[in-house]
């Protein structure tokens, strides 16, 4: 090794640090922030649901409305999550790895629903689709019901997640380059047995870490569904919409206890979504 080389080693090994009260007072705010805005609220959460005991907590989830909001969100979760997984791994692999005229056009149109407000979305398909929208009067003669049912709320709910699978794979494959499939089209793979054989198994747990952001967002969506569901107990109301209902009745024990299924969700998320990202860095590490 060069003599300037090893001066500059030497010096980046000893570069000056903060000093250990700067790092333990960053420290120190982090810790205060994650507590105030992360670990009471949970607690709250968690202390409230079950603040009745254990009997009325269960009681409050078996109420028939209860149920018909949980079975709601778990069936536009089902519907949103393949479909956006679907248009994501398209989109990314497309963007990724192939050169076309509307390429930037295409990552801005992902990107809309990170830019426009929930609430603007779910207007959106009100006006499209409602009584008084472009194909309302059409879809009240032929009895299709849009808004204010299932439909619409699957609808909104798609809008406002289909970013998150490509968002996350994108980058990830851009990382990656072109090099493994390039060289396994010249072996004489087809394109379908290069994205299932080759692009597929690299981008797994990036395809993972995507899918647990959009089931996430698609069980939690108040904004885009509040606008679109019409509010009908039992039939359009999703689990955060139900739980809304059950605070502005004073139910809050209720409430609390609905809400801790999303909590709950939350944390589930945070766990797998922390395997996620240090299997895409050691990914990325090993590429």
């Amino acid at each position: 090794m060069s003599a300037p080389l090893t001066t500059a080693v030497r010096q980046k090994n000893h570069a000056p640090t903060e000093p250990q009260v700067v790092r333990w007072l960053l420290i120190g705010i982090a810790l205060i922030f994650l507590t105030l805005f992360l670990a009471l609220p949970l607690a709250a959460v968690f202390s409230q649901a079950f603040e009745k005991g254990f009997s009325v907590y269960l009681a409050a989830l078996r109420e028939p409305d209860t149920m018909s909001s949980i079975k709601l969100t778990l069936i536009t979760a089902a519907v949103c999550v393949p479909l956006n997984l679907f248009f994501g791994v398209t989109a990314a692999w497309a963007i990724a790895k192939f050169s076309f005229p509307g390429k930037n056009l295409l990552i801005t149109l992902i990107d809309l629903p990170f830019s426009v407000s929930p609430v603007i979305s779910g207007l959106i398909y009100v006006l499209i689709f409602g009584l008084q929208g472009w194909i309302g009067p059409w879809l009240q003669a032929h009895d299709i019901r849009i808004v204010f049912a299932v439909p619409g709320i699957i609808l909104a709910t798609i809008f406002v997640t289909f970013p998150f699978v490509a968002r996350e794979l994108i980058p990830l494959m851009e990382a990656q380059g072109k090099e493994e499939e390039e060289a396994a089209l010249v072996l004489g793979a087809t394109g379908l047995q290069t994205f299932f054989r080759v692009t597929l198994p690299n981008v797994k747990w990036g395809i993972i870490y995507g899918v647990i952001l959009c089931n996430a967002r698609a069980m939690g969506e108040f904004g885009a569904v509040s606008v679109v569901s019409g509010h009908i107990r039992g039939m359009t109301n999703t689990v955060p919409l139900h739980v809304e209902i059950l605070y502005n009745e004073y139910n809050y024990t209720a409430a609390f206890a609905v809400a801790s299924l999303l909590a709950f969700l939350a944390l589930i998320t945070l766990m797998v979504k922390s395997i996620a990202e240090w299997k895409v860095r050691q990914q990325l590490n090993n590429t």
